[in-house]
């Protein structure tokens, strides 16, 4: 099977190479980008159309900010009739286009395309609507998610998905990415909680997939939606599912002399039937930087902690406590501690939420991985990526959804030093790969992108590819959407060795277009 065959990773400027155009000489893009924003503010206005090296610049990279690259104009429409008409320019030219939001994206999937346009939504950014009796909000893509639950607050209702950007990341790239958060196990991820989607098709058309019933007729296109990284519509408005939120929440923090005793223990918690709001795990050097970071009162001697959240009536909770601490014990947990306030609570929240950046602290610079496992596999993983921590050298500071299986290694390097970057990319596909083994896939929440589109190659086969590129023409026929991300041309897997060419042929090589 092509999930048992490895490559080298190639660099991200490598990568990069095959995902962009060829540069073309700066005369020659200087007259295209100029042309561009001539024709462009013919159809907005002079100041929504940004060209200059200066004004280009921050938008050159998402989260990963390895990979940059520099699009020919930036777009910042303001009403969904702007973005119709952008489009339907785009369509008409052939350009390439890539949809934005807040840019927190960790897979290069907003990286700009340099002969195309970025096109930036973050003027949408109003809450059009709030329903309190029906349980919905009507919000545009820009609006930030935990804006959505600062709104609804007053009703008693919430947002259910919270990724550890949500002071930051929009509504818009949650729905793109299918984002998850800690709270994602038991309440689900974004597709879990967004009842339609107001889009706009690759040629102008303005579509509504979903509805806020509980069923729909004919295909589910809003699924299909939800995590399509940009490469099928563009979103423009969403209706996301509000939440009670729950009469009493306490959270039990269990640490462990092993970060294997503390996977077990997981798959122990599920299995009793319990189903926390959260379930997350953090190894030491996690626990060290989060303690720093936060103060807030994590064990800086245990090898690994769990922070599990139960939510419900006060009875239920209480019930549901008793048995877990049962079932941390049973797994040979070193201490257990219940929250004993709200606030205390929120800290402890504030330590994992803060992880990512506190590890920045730890190292020069840090990747972050995201793979999905079966929970039966944690153990097993864990104990696999610590090996391959030591084969290549780097340290490893893991923090993850521990109860769904979704893994976040965090890879501790310098790029300053001559070849860390490259062992550090090599470690990071090893750990993706060790993933698809193990019956998982190559992300959880943070989408494809540039970053994962290797591993892609690995993870399924050539008809599963065929189909991707079938259903991505479909809607955008000449593959003007996000090009170049998230699903492989079989031309580069047969290049990396992950699929099996007949007579030295890829199979549909007209299909190397998108």
């Amino acid at each position: 099977m092509a999930a048992q065959q490895r490559w080298p990773h190639p660099p991200y400027n490598n990568v990069m190479k095959q995902h962009t155009h060829l540069i073309k000489p700066v005369e020659a893009r200087t007259d295209k980008r100029q042309r561009f924003a001539d024709e462009l503010r013919a159809i907005l206005s002079p100041d929504q159309v940004l060209q200059s090296d200066e004004d280009l610049r921050p938008y050159e990279s998402d989260g990963l900010t390895v990979f940059k690259a520099t699009p020919m104009v930036v777009v910042l429409p303001a009403t969904v009739e702007e973005v119709q008409a952008v489009m339907r320019w785009a369509s008409e030219r052939k350009v390439p286009v890539v949809a934005r939001g807040a840019g927190t994206g960790l897979s290069g999937g907003a990286l700009p395309h340099e002969d195309g346009i970025l096109l930036g939504l973050a003027k949408f950014n109003a809450i059009l609507e709030l329903n309190p009796e029906h349980g919905y909000a009507r919000v545009q893509p820009g609006v930030r998610n935990l804006a959505i639950s600062d709104a609804a607050r007053p009703h008693g209702l919430y947002y259910a998905p919270d990724p550890s950007s949500q002071i930051a990341c929009t509504i818009g790239g949650n729905v793109a990415e299918n984002s998850g958060g800690v709270h994602c196990l038991k309440y689900g991820l974004t597709v879990h909680n967004v009842l339609s989607a107001t889009v706009v098709t690759v040629d102008g058309e303005l579509l509504t997939l979903g509805s806020a019933g509980l069923d729909n007729a004919g295909y589910d296109l809003m699924a299909l939606l939800t995590g399509s990284e940009g490469m099928l519509v563009v979103i423009v408005e969403v209706m996301v599912k509000l939440l009670p939120v729950p009469p009493v929440a306490k959270l039990v923090m269990a640490a462990f002399d092993s970060v294997e005793s503390a996977g077990d223990a997981v798959g122990k918690v599920i299995g009793e039937g319990i189903i926390p709001a959260g379930l997350e795990l953090m190894d030491n050097p996690a626990i060290r930087a989060a303690e720093s970071f936060a103060q807030c009162d994590y064990p800086v001697d245990a090898a690994a902690v769990l922070l599990c959240e139960l939510d419900g009536t006060e009875a239920e909770v209480n019930a549901q406590i008793g048995r877990v601490s049962q079932v941390f014990k049973a797994c040979h947990a070193s201490a257990l501690h219940t929250a004993q306030s709200e606030a205390e609570r929120l800290l402890l929240w504030k330590g994992r939420k803060s992880a990512f950046p506190a590890v920045g602290r730890l190292s020069p610079d840090y990747y972050c991985i995201d793979g999905t496992i079966p929970r039966r596999e944690l153990s097993k993983v864990l104990k696999r990526m610590d090996e391959l921590s030591t084969e290549y050298n780097l340290r490893i500071a893991n923090v993850f959804h521990a109860g769904d299986g979704n893994l976040h290694p965090l890879i501790l390097y310098d790029a300053s030093v001559d070849g860390e970057v490259e062992r550090t990319e090599r470690l990071g596909s090893e750990i993706l790969q060790l993933c698809v083994e193990v019956g998982g896939t190559v992300t959880g929440e943070h989408g494809v992108g540039v970053e994962k589109i290797n591993e892609m190659c690995v993870q399924f086969d050539t008809a599963t590819l065929e189909q991707f590129h079938t259903l991505k023409a479909a809607f955008d026929p000449d593959g003007l959407l996000n090009p170049g991300k998230v699903v492989p041309t079989l031309q580069r897997c047969a290049e990396f060795g992950a699929m099996h060419v007949h007579k030295g042929q890829v199979p549909h090589p007209d299909i190397e277009r998108f």
